[in-house]
C-alpha cells in the first residue's frame, strides 16, 4: 500500500460522489470495489468487457482525490472523447485536459498553468508525450493522485495491439511519483494478465475481473461470398440504427463506404489516412446521428462511448480474438440489441500471414499463434460464446447462449467421436506433448510432412492410425477437446499441445464425447469491390424474359424501331435476376441509364412489378452500382474527348486501352442510354453510300448480332466498321 496524506484516506460515500458527478445512482459490477481499492494506495488490475464502465474506475477517483491523476490514452480520437465527458459533468473545462502532439505552444502553457492552479484532476497523455524530457520534468513538479493505463494491452507483446511505447511506462513513473497505478484492458488471456503486471512490477495488484460474457451480443460467420451484397441487403432491415463496419486497409475503407453511399446509406469512411479534422468531423458525426454507419479500419472506435450501436460487421476477420472481441464489443453498451457479424475466407488469413514476413522470429511466432486462434474460432461449429469465454479463461455452459450464436440457432449434426478423440489424446501423448496442432493432424491423417521425415515420426506405430479422415477434420477434434478442457495449447511454445488431467483421466476411462461436424469455408471468394450491376445473385427466371421478349417485340413494332434498339438482351436478363419495379431500380440494370429508362422503362417496370406480385417473389435489395469514381471520371474524360473530336485512337493511348476497349466502353456508354457522336471519326473511314447501307440493315434487323451483320455484307465490313456503324445506330435511334 502507498502512503497516502491523511486528507485523502477520509471515508467517501462512493455512492454519493457518484450520485453527485456523474447522476447515476448505482454502479456497475465491480466499479464500486474498484475504486475503493485505488482510493487505498493500492495497484489495481482491471478487466472489464468493452462497455462495462472501465473509465468510470479511474474518473470518480481522480475528482475525489487531491492532485491530477495522469491517465496513458493510446489515441488522440480517445482521449478527445474522454475529454468531453469529462468536462460534461463538470462547471469547468479546466477540469481535464489531453497533453498530445496535436496542441499548439499556447494550448499546452495553458494546460501546464490549469494543472499548476490545482485545477485539473484528470490529464490524458499518449505514451510518446509522457517520454518527453520536459513533460516528465513538469509532472514530477506537481501533485500526481495516481497513474492511469488505459487499453493496458498495449503493454503486452502478445496483446492484440502491442505498442514498444507501453513498455516504458514504469521507468517513467518511477521518475515522476511514487503513486498507485491503475491498469484497465477489456481484453486479456491468462498470459497477456500476467504480461502487464510482470511489465508494471505490480504483481502485488489487486485482480478485478469482470465476466467476458456479453450476454445481449448476438455472434455469426459468414462464408466470404458476395459479401458487399450481403453487407447492404443487411444494414437495409436496421434502417435508422447505427453500426460500424471494419476492413483490414484503407482503401477498402474507402471503397465500401462509397459503395453503400451510391446505395442509399448513409455512411462515412475512417482510417488514420484522413486528416485529423477529417477523422474528428467523421467521429462526432456518428455519435451525434448525423450518420448512420461507420466504415472504418481499427484506428476506430477504441473507448468510443456511443451506447447504442446495433451492430458490428467485419467485413475482414480480424487478426486476433483479442481484437474481434474488442470490436465487437462496441455493440450493444447499453444493453440492447447487439449484432456481431463477420466474413470468413481463409485467403484473409494468409493475406495477414504475409504482413508478419520481415519482422522478429518471435514476434511472427505469436502472430501466427493469434491467427491460428481467430481461424479456429471462425471455422468452429462449438457454441461461439463458449469458445470466446474459453480463450479468455472463463467457463461456460452452452445451453445458457439461448441461440445467440449462429452455431447454437442452427446447431450442426453431432455424431459419437470417443474412439477418434481417444485416437488424438494417445497421438499427443505418443509425441510426448511436445507438437502444434498442424503436426499432430498430419501425424493422424498419414500426411508425410518435412517435419514428419525429420523428427522419424512416420516410423511409430501409430502414424496414419486416422489416415479415414483428412487434417480438417482432425483439426475440428482438436478445437473441441480444448474447449471441452481435454487438452491445453501452451501460450509460450506458440501452441504446443498438452494433455491435461482431465484428458489423461479421459485416456485411462474413455466416456461418450459428441463431435460436431465442422462447417467448410472452402468455398469463399476474393469480393471485388467494383461489382456489376450484372452479378448473378439468383436463379434466372425464364418465364419473366419470355414475357419481357413479348413486351419488348410489341413495343418495337408499335414505335417501329428494332426490338434491341429498346432493351438489349444482357438488359432483360439482368432484370430476371434483379427484378426492378422503379424507374430508379432500372437504371441498376446492366446496359440502362437514366436516359433509356425515363425513355422506355414505365412499361417493363410495370409489367415486372405485378410479376413479383402475383408469384410473390423476394427480390434482391442490394443491387450494388458499378460506378465509383475511378471508374466514371474515364467514362467523363472519354465523352469530353469524343466531342472534341480526338482520333479514337489518340484516345485510347490516353487512357492505356487498345483500339477494341475504347469501343467497348462506348459501346456500354451508348446502350445505357448516353447519345454519342462519333460521325467525325466515322466520316473518315467510311464514304456516305456505304454508312447509309449498314444504317438502313440496322433499321430492319432483328437482333444486334455482329456475326449476322458481316455475314449479310459476305465479308464487304470489317467488325470494327460495323461496331462503329451500330453505335452510331444505337445512339440516334434509342436515345
Amino acid at each position: 500500500m502507498f502512503e497516502v496524506e491523511e486528507k485523502q484516506m477520509k471515508s467517501y460515500n462512493l455512492k454519493v460522489a457518484l450520485n453527485d458527478y456523474f447522476g447515476f445512482e448505482n454502479f456497475k459490477g465491480n466499479q464500486e470495489a474498484v475504486i475503493a481499492n485505488l482510493l487505498a494506495g493500492n495497484n489495481t488490475f482491471v478487466i472489464m468487457p468493452t462497455g462495462g464502465g472501465k473509465s468510470m474506475c479511474y474518473q470518480l477517483p481522480a475528482l475525489l482525490l487531491e492532485g491530477t491523476a495522469v491517465v496513458v490514452s493510446p489515441l488522440i480520437a480517445l482521449m478527445k472523447n474522454q475529454v468531453d465527458s469529462i468536462r460534461n459533468v463538470s462547471e469547468s473545462d479546466a477540469v481535464a485536459h489531453f497533453l498530445n502532439s496535436s496542441l499548439t505552444k499556447g494550448e499546452i502553457s495553458q494546460v501546464k498553468a490549469d494543472i499548476n492552479d490545482g485545477k485539473t484532476k484528470l490529464l490524458f497523455v499518449a505514451p510518446e508525450s509522457l517520454t518527453k524530457k520536459e513533460n516528465i520534468d513538469f509532472l514530477t513538479s506537481v501533485s500526481v493522485s495516481f497513474f492511469a493505463i488505459d487499453e493496458a494491452h498495449c503493454i503486452s507483446e502478445w496483446g492484440h495491439d502491442f505498442r514498444p511505447e507501453y513498455r516504458r511506462l514504469r521507468e517513467i513513473f518511477e521518475k515522476i511519483s511514487q503513486v498507485p497505478i491503475i491498469a484497465l484492458t477489456a481484453t486479456a488471456t491468462p498470459k497477456v494478465q500476467y504480461d502487464i503486471q510482470k511489465n508494471l512490477n505490480m504483481l502485488d495488484a489487486v485482480v478485478f475481473k469482470s465476466s467476458f460474457n456479453r450476454d445481449n451480443l448476438y455472434y455469426e460467420i459468414r462464408p466470404k461470398r458476395d459479401v458487399v451484397k450481403q453487407i447492404i441487403r443487411y444494414i437495409k432491415t436496421k434502417e435508422g440504427k447505427s453500426g460500424i463496419i471494419y476492413c483490414l486497409s484503407r482503401k477498402k475503407v474507402e471503397e465500401m463506404a462509397e459503395l453503400l453511399q451510391v446505395n442509399g446509406i448513409n455512411a462515412l469512411a475512417y482510417h488514420a489516412g484522413l486528416d485529423a479534422t477529417t477523422r474528428a468531423k467523421h467521429q462526432d458525426m456518428f455519435l451525434m446521428e448525423e450518420v448512420q454507419v461507420i466504415v472504418a479500419t481499427i484506428a476506430f472506435g477504441m473507448g468510443i462511448d456511443k451506447p447504442d450501436v446495433r451492430y458490428v460487421i467485419h467485413h475482414d476477420i480480424p487478426k486476433s480474438l483479442e481484437s474481434y472481441y474488442q470490436e465487437t464489443g462496441r455493440a450493444g453498451r447499453d444493453g440492447g440489441e447487439g449484432e456481431c457479424i463477420a466474413f470468413y475466407s481463409y485467403k484473409d488469413i494468409e493475406k495477414l500471414e504475409k504482413f508478419l514476413q520481415g519482422k522478429a522470429v518471435s514476434e511472427q511466432e505469436i502472430g501466427k499463434q493469434l491467427l491460428t486462434e481467430i481461424v479456429s474460432y471462425a471455422e468452429t461449429s462449438v457454441c461461439r460464446r463458449k469458445f470466446i469465454l474459453h480463450y479468455f479463461g472463463e467457463s461456460f455452459e452452452e445451453s445458457n447462449c439461448n441461440a445467440f450464436c449462429d452455431n447454437c440457432k442452427h446447431p450442426r449434426e453431432r455424431k459419437e467421436g470417443t474412439a477418434y478423440v481417444v485416437m488424438l489424446l494417445k497421438a499427443i501423448a505418443d509425441l510426448q506433448e511436445m507438437q502444434k496442432a498442424k503436426h499432430i493432424c498430419a501425424y493422424l491423417s498419414g500426411n508425410l510432412t518435412a517435419d514428419i521425415k525429420s523428427y522419424r515420426h512416420d516410423s511409430l506405430e501409430g502414424f496414419g492410425c486416422g489416415q479415414d479422415k483428412d487434417e480438417h477434420f482432425w483439426n475440428a477434434v482438436i478445437r473441441q477437446v480444448i474447449v471441452n478442457g481435454l487438452v491445453t495449447k501452451e501460450i509460450d511454445t506458440y501452441g504446443t499441445l498438452k494433455l491435461s488431467d482431465s484428458g489423461r483421466q479421459f485416456l485411462r476411462n474413455p466416456q461418450p464425447f459428441m463431435l460436431i461436424q465442422e462447417h467448410d469455408f472452402s468455398n469463399t471468394d476474393d469480393d471485388e469491390m467494383l461489382v456489376n450491376a450484372g452479378g448473378k445473385g439468383g436463379v434466372f427466371d425464364e418465364t419473366l424474359y419470355d414475357m419481357l421478349v413479348d413486351l419488348r417485340k410489341s413495343l418495337s413494332k408499335q414505335m417501329n424501331v428494332p426490338p434491341f434498339v429498346i432493351f438489349q438482351e444482357p438488359s432483360l436478363k439482368d432484370m430476371c435476376f434483379q427484378y426492378p419495379i422503379t424507374i430508379d431500380e432500372l437504371t441498376n440494370i446492366q446496359g440502362v441509364g437514366i436516359g433509356k429508362a425515363s425513355r422506355y422503362g414505365e412499361p417493363f417496370v410495370d409489367l415486372i412489378r405485378i410479376y413479383v406480385e402475383d408469384n410473390d417473389i423476394e427480390r434482391p435489395q442490394d443491387v450494388v452500382v458499378k460506378s465509383l469514381v475511378n471508374k466514371s471520371g474515364l467514362k467523363v474524360q472519354l465523352i469530353q474527348n469524343i466531342d472534341r473530336k480526338l482520333p479514337l485512337e489518340d484516345i485510347g493511348r490516353s487512357q492505356g486501352k487498345s483500339m477494341g476497349e475504347v469501343i467497348d466502353e462506348i459501346e456500354a456508354i451508348v446502350s445505357s442510354g448516353t447519345r454519342v457522336n462519333i460521325n467525325y471519326y466515322i466520316d473518315d473511314i467510311l464514304d456516305q453510300e456505304n454508312q447509309e447501307e449498314i444504317y438502313d440493315y440496322f433499321k430492319d434487323a432483328e437482333t444486334d448480332d455482329l456475326t449476322a451483320a458481316y455475314n449479310e455484307f459476305d465479308g464487304d465490313y470489317s467488325e470494327e466498321e460495323l461496331r462503329l456503324m451500330r453505335i452510331k445506330f444505337m445512339s440516334e435511334m434509342a436515345n
